[in-house]
């Protein structure tokens, strides 16, 4: 047995791209996007179609509305290869909005329905975990429409996605252990910080123990890996987010990999449950240097990327 088909045996494996050709070699049972992702997958020819059809379809309409268009285009696409759900997320710019976040939202679900997606079953909309991004997801939840919370790089997070019944979260463990080995520079010990000792491991780790001993029903879907020991670390987690090129090393290696992460064993533990209000929940992102650092540092990222999308289709119009 190779790793990738012992790590099916306790935890869910998702594709994490927006090239969606890769997508049958794997059998992922889900997949998720995001602004780069997409970017990234509209510069290569075979998918540069799909943005050309857009602005030619919908070049009338606002170009924020175009590139909605096409990112249900992508996941449509997806869909038609997996037997679950597809993540889509709302423009980064919106993070602060709830207002706006909620809008957007919906219409992504409107347009998915317009292509006979059962959405309640097979779509995820992405926002970033901040507090306005935590409640919009909050309400759209209320309504039926279920929720990826990304950016997630701290346990108040976690925490407060959990009180607002969102339905997965995804925490960045890659992110989380990039910014810990920088801030160590020359003291950073790779042997003695990798496996379960890994930064980021530990955080989804502590996320999904609190998560099980409270029977929280959020799903924790570790992400953004640097390397399969980081996966193979979290082995039990609900879901696991992987790139196409951790899936192939997985895929290809038959070394043992065993059972890490235990809901069952998680229940016996003493955590306590916490409540975090908004001032609360600010304070203790504010006290986090790397989370708070990392998630205005992701969201940035998603936001340039959304901007270059919005140049491309301009090119094309």
């Amino acid at each position: 047995m190779n790793q990738l088909d012992a790590l099916r045996q306790w935890t869910t494996v998702v594709a994490d791209t927006g090239d969606f050709r890769q997508l049958a070699q794997f059998k992922p049972q889900d997949a998720t996007t995001n602004p780069s992702l997409i970017l990234k997958a509209v510069q290569k020819a075979e998918y540069r179609p799909l943005l050309d059809e857009a602005v030619k379809k919908h070049g009338s309409l606002p170009v924020d509305e175009v590139i909605d268009r096409m990112l249900v285009r992508f996941g449509t696409e997806i869909l038609s290869l997996i037997p679950g759900r597809v993540s889509t997320e709302v423009d980064a710019r919106l993070s602060f909005d709830t207002a706006a976040t909620i809008e957007r939202a919906e219409r992504i679900v409107a347009l998915y329905r317009a292509e006979d997606i059962e959405v309640e079953k097979r779509v995820l909309i992405k926002i970033a975990a901040t507090w306005e991004g935590i409640e919009a997801a909050r309400r759209l939840e209320e309504k039926g429409i279920h929720t990826n919370l990304t950016l997630l790089f701290s346990f108040a997070q976690a925490v407060a996605c959990g009180a607002a019944g969102v339905k997965l979260i995804s925490p960045f463990v890659g992110r989380i252990y990039d910014w810990h080995k920088k801030a160590a520079g020359g003291s950073w010990d790779e042997a003695a910080r990798s496996g379960a000792n890994d930064p980021g491991v530990q955080s989804v780790r502590q996320i999904f123990d609190y998560y099980k001993k409270h029977c929280i029903a959020t799903e924790v879907m570790g992400a953004s890996f640097r390397n399969v020991g980081q996966i193979a670390a979290l082995a039990g987690c609900d879901l696991l987010t992987i790139s196409p090129e951790l899936l192939a090393e997985l895929a290809a290696s038959e070394a043992p990999l065993a059972h890490a992460l235990d809901a069952e064993a998680a229940k016996a533990l003493d955590i306590p449950q916490l409540r975090l209000d908004e001032p609360a929940f600010r304070f203790a992102l504010n006290e986090d240097a790397m989370a708070t650092e990392k998630l205005a540092e992701g969201i940035r990222a998603f936001a340039a990327d959304a901007v270059k999308l919005e140049k491309l289709m301009e090119e094309v119009a």
